[in-house]
């Protein structure tokens, strides 16, 4: 087995894509060492996918794609500008809070930084802030969409985990609040030091006007959520209520979406699907793999033989996470190290809803990162600056980002009040 955990390394560095290595590696230890007949691997590939909660993830993916397509980032950016923009280096404060509000539609990180991230980077370039600042707050900001529900993310882990989706939607409300917070004081002492004024005088009128403008789209979040907290909705319904809802915006209340438009969306929406079912079927044999040769258990046995401290092995896994985040997208590492790690962090007591927030949050911040960060690819080419400048750029702002982390991995309460309240954590 350890010889095909070696190759699946080797074919993973070597560019190959994750889905062929994840498939090729688990087939050359089924059909050339273990003699598994052929017809028990595609069953066990397509059981991975026979999943209804799996069935969120495209609705999830065309709810953001049509949420940001049909005109809605622009009246959240008008909101969140009459909102924040008054304060001190006011649109890296509307940078933030648009991103916050986005996050409730979109799920994704990459959707929140093309999706407003154009807007927000051209908007802070025309009133003087330079094109490094402006990207490093969007890049931060970005990675608000998969903590804030609803979640891609969170929805693959919840499948991979056995964990409650809901639990995991909730779990995420308060580690976003504190992102924001880290991130808006991180914003305020930058403009302080650099001598950032306002960016538009505060007025009731305009306000209200936005907020009016904005509120169709500011009611999906209360939608997804609200649907499921009070049991209206499973969240692979909220997930088509998303849709439906998108659809009603784009098409009758701001008639902002063609059908050109639409089918473009569709496309996309089953081109991204697409990639992400093939890594989770073939992360799915590759865990089968890994579990029928103990190869999990041994893994946890040897890392508990060095310490059981909860907090050690959560400081490891914080480590691990932020280093393979760097190379792989999150789907793919959460469908590969859900099964490695489930087993330790059960035997330690930590809650799995906790760590799936947690890993998340580790997984976003690799996407800020050389050399396959999606979110950093995107900015570099939004604001036509080099992935050198790029990531110099972004670096300062990983410190709100990490002191986040750090936060909401030792007050594990941030992340489990909610879901107990709602009953859906002990």
């Amino acid at each position: 087995m350890a010889i095909v955990v070696f190759l699946f390394l080797l074919v993973l560095l070597a560019g190959i894509p994750v889905f062929i290595a994840l498939a090729g590696s688990s087939l050359i230890y089924t059909h050339f060492i273990a003699g598994i007949p052929d017809f028990v691997i595609l069953h066990r590939m397509a059981g991975g996918l026979d999943s209804f909660p799996l069935l969120a993830v495209p609705f999830f993916i065309l709810a953001g794609n049509l949420m940001n397509s049909a005109g809605i980032t622009n009246r959240i950016y008008d909101f969140a500008v009459a909102t924040c923009g008054w304060m001190r280096g006011g649109l890296a404060h509307v940078n933030i809070f648009g991103s916050v509000i986005f996050a409730g539609m979109s799920g994704t990180a990459i959707a929140d930084a093309a999706g407003l991230g154009t807007i927000e980077i051209k908007a802070m370039k025309d009133h003087g802030y330079t094109t490094e600042f402006a990207v490093g707050v969007t890049a931060a900001s970005a990675t608000l969409g998969p903590i804030i529900p609803p979640s891609l993310p969170f929805v693959i882990y919840g499948m991979m985990g056995n964990v409650s989706i809901g639990a995991l939607f909730l779990g995420g409300f308060i580690p976003g609040i504190v992102m924001t917070a880290f991130m808006m004081a991180y914003a305020w002492y930058c403009a302080r030091k650099y001598n950032m004024g306002p960016d538009q005088a505060f007025s009731w009128s305009v306000l209200g006007r936005t907020f009016i403008a904005a509120l169709p789209a500011l009611f999906t979040p209360a939608l997804i959520i609200g649907g499921m907290t009070f049991g209206w909705f499973t969240p692979t319904e909220a997930a088509i209520a998303a849709c439906t809802w998108a659809l009603i915006l784009g098409t009758i209340l701001y008639r902002s979406m063609s059908l050109k438009q639409f089918y473009k969306v569709s496309m996309d929406t089953i081109e991204t699907t697409a990639g992400v079912l093939l890594i989770v079927a073939a992360a799915s044999l590759f865990g089968w793999v890994l579990t029928t040769t103990q190869l999990t258990e041994k893994a946890a046995e040897a890392l508990l033989q060095l310490t059981n401290n909860r907090y050690v092995i959560l400081l490891l896994t914080n480590i691990l996470l932020l280093v393979v985040g760097c190379f792989l997208e999150p789907i793919a590492s959460i469908s590969i190290l859900v099964p490695i790690l489930m087993p330790i962090i059960l035997k330690v007591g930590i809650d799995p809803v906790h760590f799936g927030v947690m890993m998340t949050l580790n997984l976003m911040i690799g996407l800020l990162h050389p050399p396959l960060g999606m979110v950093l690819f995107v900015l570099s080419r939004i604001a036509k600056l080099s992935i050198e400048r790029t990531t110099m750029a972004i670096v300062p702002w990983l410190i709100p980002l990490l002191l986040s982390l750090v936060a909401i991995t030792l007050i594990p309460e941030l992340t489990l009040w909610l879901p107990r309240q709602a009953g859906l954590v002990k």
